[in-house]
């Protein structure tokens, strides 16, 4: 139903899901007496949400997560690409430390040994499962298989399969001597969100929460979308017609001052020498598809909701970096050291956390999700982590905090 699934061990396929959503309680005692974790990734996800103060996105469930739980409006990623960035957050160290800086390299090639997020929840007695992308995938080559994933992070991984995967020769490629994974792309497509891969992800993930052991849970559940090629049910195009949609503003010479190295992995040509009206039906595609996982997103939270897990599940929300829509005269997608791609959503929901509903304006690091995971969960912490946990300011966001990030492409 589904597509791939693989399960190595016996026992609970259903009792975890890896959704970049987060949920965390913590209490002492066994492994029974602690949090689930809904641990939630969004493929290339700007701060284009209401939440993040985007009057045009219509987000309404990400929203309402970030409304009870804490937005975090200045973290930033390690390397403003989906495989270096991934590997970082699930094994808690920067690029330099785990050599990888590119799309082709496994974090095991020079850290074998190394205790991922969800080993070390697997190892507290929680079960680990993941569905969708929560490691790097080839978009959209790799959907439907196990990517780039890690074994070893996991005891049950589904990978969906769905019509956006079967209809690619409908989507249109406004740089036909690209690939549709790089290229600006986009289809407007027919039928049903769970028709989708990312509206089976979603389906997928509430079945196994639905069908959880006794065991807490670790559930990774990364979508795909908004990824090239931006790819959602046509009603979600409608909210967003294009005559009432406009590039960002660029000041006259506004490259003039900027080395050409900040250009060197990411649109040395403005705009890829593209027409604004192509551009603006680019834009359009994209924040379609922010408003269809959004919709995804909702199935997660009215199942934590339906389910009873709301005050035992931490709900973590996050993306592997930025992204580029335009700004700077042109600049598209990632990989730059610009605002729009270094800084990244994370939204965190403990419950019970005083901090709950509220913004917090300090600075954190995504190798900062690592050790708070463990930290709210009350699971002791690994050794040599780079980051530092949150938990002081998931009671207290407004605490003084005096944090630094180093993000590096």
């Amino acid at each position: 139903m589904f597509g791939q699934v693989n399960q190595r061990t016996v026992g609970s396929i259903f009792a975890a899901a890896a959704l970049s959503i987060i949920v965390l309680i913590n209490t002492p005692g066994n492994a029974a007496d602690h949090p689930n974790v809904l641990f939630i990734a969004v493929d290339d996800l700007a701060c284009a949400l209401g939440c993040y103060g985007d009057t045009r996105a219509n987000t309404p469930n990400i929203d309402r997560l970030a409304a009870t739980g804490v937005c975090f409006e200045r973290a930033y990623n390690q390397l403003p690409l989906c495989n270096p960035t991934r590997a970082s957050v699930m094994t808690g160290l920067r690029p330099d430390q785990i050599k990888v800086y590119d799309l082709d390299r496994h974090f095991r090639d020079e850290v074998p040994d190394v205790v991922t997020l969800p080993q070390a929840f697997m190892k507290a007695g929680y079960s680990a499962q993941r569905v969708g992308k929560i490691y790097h995938y080839n978009v959209p080559a790799s959907i439907g298989t196990d990517g780039f994933d890690d074994p070893p992070s996991w005891q049950c991984t589904i990978n969906p399969s769905g019509r956006d995967k079967r209809e690619e020769d409908l989507i249109f490629n406004a740089e036909p001597h690209r690939q549709i994974s790089a290229a600006l792309s986009w289809l407007a497509a027919e039928g049903e969100d769970e028709e989708q891969t990312d509206g089976m992800i979603a389906s997928a993930a509430i079945e196994l929460m639905e069908k959880r052991g006794e065991e807490p849970f670790f559930l990774g559940v990364g979508f795909f979308r908004p990824h090239t090629p931006y790819v959602a049910p046509k009603k979600y195009f409608d909210m967003y017609p294009v005559e009432q949609l406009q590039l960002p503003y660029a000041p006259p010479g506004d490259r003039d001052d900027i080395p050409v190295a900040a250009f060197a992995h990411n649109c040395p040509v403005p705009n890829y020498n593209l027409e604004e009206p192509i551009l603006l039906q680019a834009l359009q595609a994209y924040y379609a598809c922010v408003s269809f996982v959004d919709a995804q997103v909702g199935r997660l939270l009215d199942a934590v909701e339906r389910l009873g897990l709301e005050e035992n599940t931490i709900i973590v929300l996050w993306s592997d970096h930025g992204y580029h829509l335009g700004e700077h005269n042109g600049v598209w997608q990632k990989r730059t050291l610009f605002e729009q791609s270094a800084r990244s959503p994370l939204i965190v929901r403990v419950p019970g956390a005083s901090g709950n509903g509220q913004a917090c304006q300090e600075i954190v690091e995504y190798v900062d999700m690592y050790p708070t995971l463990l930290d709210v969960a009350g699971l002791p912490a690994e050794p040599n982590l780079a980051g530092q946990s949150l938990r002081p300011l998931l009671n207290d966001p407004g605490k003084e905090w005096n944090g630094v990030a180093v993000t590096q492409v």
